[in-house]
């Protein structure tokens, strides 16, 4: 016959002090009863009640010292018990430990707790290790993106995509934040349809995500709630669960991305710590960049005065450099060319003699031809213009019209000598419109040569130097 389960009753059970009291007190009258038994046997020998009273109040107070001494070690221990099992309930849940409880003694429980302790431990250990290989993983893509992505449209788009594929969330949006104006604007969206939205200028409101950007802080955000912006942009980019982290970098506010309808409801910690490091990696990504743009532009504004300087030292060439670059412009219209090389052709048309504020006043402004010495620097004036303008990111592309607006189709030309197909298209027609009005306005060795001159020259004289194609389309704009 099978041997019955003895039901186990954990320490932490309130019947466990009162059943220690009541069996305290039963083990207590034993020995009074037996001072008692003898009293009545040798009290014939003489011994008095008074007697018989000191160490019956001795056996007393050892007793109340005692059940007081061992009822306040109970006392903790079930303390005890009770702090480590809410502890593990919390740990493995509340119907597991009851699982393992019930119907056991307690080295059976003790063992099959620290079995389940051990298995969740290594729950845990997989998790992290999962979690920091997906860590690593996205920082690494962040990483290699923000080295190698010279956009910072397409890096955004990159960080929005990574992160909603590494937190399996099927929407992702990073918005910009104004912080003067209080406004937001979307800068970048993954798995989201903005189709015929306004998504610029959204004011700060008192909602959730509001409430991220106030804070500077990171959260989970599961009752969403309304009234951060106009309800089709709510209902197209939020969907609760959502994790957001503020872009904060130096304590300044820079926007928010977040990540929301994920397919899994439940949101953990070392998410919204994955979500928070790729945010400030991205909080620190815009703020260079916002630093290089205003560097850039503070630079673009002195190379423009030196522009001027140019023009002010040489009288002659006053103008000469926006009327190249309007022409030159007008030329890439005729040839449909994109709204990119109209921007190039139109800089680079302003800039191209910048170079010249490194030649001497005597040469640029001399009536008759210069001698070898003035040549030689007159013609470094195409290189020192590329190394003022190449510092600049944003007019890196100029570079090579600004140092070969002197080239020729024979080869003839400087300062490398380049022929035929080396020479760009955008070149070549800032090289004619540069010509074109060099002949046609006055300079100190000669006065401006009509229109009907300037064609004879660049059609016959110039056949073999110059891109044919593009002087007959130049002719047709200026009549």
């Amino acid at each position: 016959m099978p041997k019955k389960k003895r039901k186990y009753s954990p320490l932490e059970s309130p019947y466990t002090l009162r059943k220690f009291s009541i069996l305290f007190f039963v083990m207590s009258t034993l020995p009074i009863i037996l001072l008692y038994f003898f009293y009545e046997q040798v009290k014939k020998l003489g011994i008095t009640g008074g007697d018989y009273i000191f160490p019956l109040g001795l056996i007393v107070i050892g007793i109340c010292l005692g059940y007081w001494g061992m009822r306040v070690v109970l006392r903790d221990l079930v303390n005890v018990v009770k702090v480590h099992t809410e502890a593990l309930e919390e740990l493995l849940g509340a119907d597991k430990v009851k699982e393992i409880v019930d119907g056991k003694n307690e080295i059976a429980v003790l063992a099959q707790t620290f079995d389940e302790m051990i298995l969740h431990l290594q729950a845990n250990v997989r998790k992290l290790e999962m979690t920091k290989k997906t860590l690593h993983s996205v920082l690494r893509r962040v990483g290699r993106g923000m080295t190698t992505i010279n956009d910072t449209d397409t890096f955004l788009d990159l960080i929005v995509e990574t992160i909603a594929d590494a937190l399996n969330a099927q929407r992702s949006v990073l918005m910009l934040y104004d912080e003067k104006k209080e406004k937001f604007s979307i800068k970048s969206t993954f798995g989201v349809d903005l189709e015929n939205i306004s998504q610029a200028n959204l004011p700060l409101r008192d909602g959730s995500i509001s409430r991220v950007v106030k804070d500077k802080k990171p959260a989970f955000i599961t009752d969403y709630k309304t009234g951060d912006f106009p309800k089709p942009i709510e209902n197209a980019l939020f969907e609760p669960p959502i994790l957001c982290a503020p872009l904060v970098s130096h304590d300044n506010i820079f926007g928010i991305i977040a990540i929301s309808a994920r397919e899994e409801s439940k949101l953990t910690r070392d998410e919204l710590i994955l979500l928070s490091n790729i945010a400030d990696q991205t909080a620190v990504s815009i703020e260079n960049t916002k630093l290089n743009d205003d560097a850039e532009k503070t630079y673009f504004q002195t190379i423009s005065a030196l522009a001027l300087a140019v023009e002010a030292k040489d009288t002659y060439s006053r103008g000469h450099q926006e009327r190249v670059a309007t022409l030159a412009v007008k030329i890439g219209r005729s040839l449909n060319l994109s709204e990119e090389d109209y921007s190039t052709l139109r800089d680079a048309g302003r800039l191209h003699d910048i170079g010249k504020i490194g030649v001497l006043d005597e040469a640029l402004g001399k009536p008759g031809k210069l001698d070898a010495e003035e040549m030689t620097m007159m013609r470094k004036h195409t290189v020192i213009g590329e190394g003022i303008i190449a510092p600049i990111h944003s007019l890196r592309s100029l570079c090579d019209i600004v140092r070969h607006h002197h080239e020729f189709l024979d080869g003839t030309g400087y300062p490398d000598g380049l022929k035929g197909d080396e020479i760009s298209r955008l070149t070549r027609i800032l090289i004619i419109a540069d010509i074109f009005d060099a002949l046609t306005t006055t300079r100190p060795y000669r006065k401006a040569l009509s229109k009907e001159t300037a064609k004879r020259i660049m059609v016959e004289e110039f056949a073999q130097k110059l891109d044919q194609e593009i002087v007959k389309i130049m002719f047709d704009i200026v009549g």
